[in-house]
């Protein structure tokens, strides 16, 4: 950082079908198919040891993904400003000194 401006680091919007990997964990029903969120839990709020994202999207359009991820999926998604979800869009913030 320096000057009068810098860049705000911020992640660029993904679709909720590209954003969140499926978890995987042994103490997980594998009939239901749960997002990994952060801080090793499930976006529905599941914690088991060792649980860790998978290689493979969580695709919340499946009929085995959890309707509770998938709402909390849903709630994360509409809070993104639509004016922000364009390819290359960054924030920028004046500095006052």
């Amino acid at each position: 950082m320096g000057g009068e401006w810098f860049e705000v680091s911020r992640p660029s919007y993904l679709p909720v079908e590209m954003r969140w990997e499926r978890a995987v964990a042994d103490g997980l029903p594998a009939e239901v198919s749960h997002a990994f969120g952060i801080f090793d839990r499930t976006l529905c709020g599941i914690q088991e040891a060792g649980m860790s994202p998978s290689d493979f999207w969580w695709l919340p359009e499946r009929e085995n993904a959890c309707g509770a991820c998938r709402e909390a999926a849903g709630a994360i998604d509409d809070r993104w400003p639509q004016a922000m979800r364009g390819e290359g869009v960054r924030v920028s913030v004046a500095r006052l000194l």
